[in-house]
């Protein structure tokens, strides 16, 4: 495990990553999450009777709103030239709730993990935004990086949990 963070510099002052000397590389992130809820609210979302309108769509489409503004939310983040951005959002009655996962790409020469991983925060909340007059109570859990490919570091995947 590398230990070193590389947003401070040797004065320990918090500062931007120089990137230059990097090869541009296709480098893709997997992110996950998911937003608990009562059944009843997912009712709604499944059935398509929400009062704000189609749920999922809407999330769907902040979630890649999100990844395309992730370095305007995260004040040390490079902005990156997204070349795809994907996002899945499942329906999970056992859970209940929703799954949401994206895969955020580019070719360039730092990784996407910011990205996915905002767009996958920023879905969850525009489901909970959507629903909370049904339900305030919503959760939202388990989100993390799943996998990364490109870069120097090359190819890593998550361990089971």
């Amino acid at each position: 495990m590398n230990n070193s963070l590389t947003h401070f510099d040797s004065q320990g002052q918090a500062h931007m990553v120089d990137v230059s000397a990097k090869a541009a590389t296709h480098r893709v992130a997997r992110a996950t999450g998911r937003i608990r809820m009562q059944p009843e609210t997912l009712a709604l979302i499944r059935e398509g009777t929400a009062k704000k309108g189609d749920v999922l769509g809407i999330a769907r489409i902040a979630a890649i709103q999100a990844a395309k503004r992730t370095a305007d939310l995260i004040p040390l983040c490079h902005p990156l030239p997204l070349t795809r951005v994907a996002v899945e959002l499942d329906i999970d009655e056992n859970l209940p709730g929703v799954h949401c996962t994206v895969q955020a790409e580019t070719v360039g020469v730092t990784g996407v993990e910011m990205e996915a991983l905002t767009a996958v925060q920023v879905g969850l909340l525009t489901i909970y935004d959507m629903c909370k007059a049904a339900d305030k109570g919503m959760v939202m859990s388990d989100i993390r990086l799943l996998e990364k490919i490109g870069g120097k570091s090359g190819h890593w995947v998550a361990a089971q949990t």
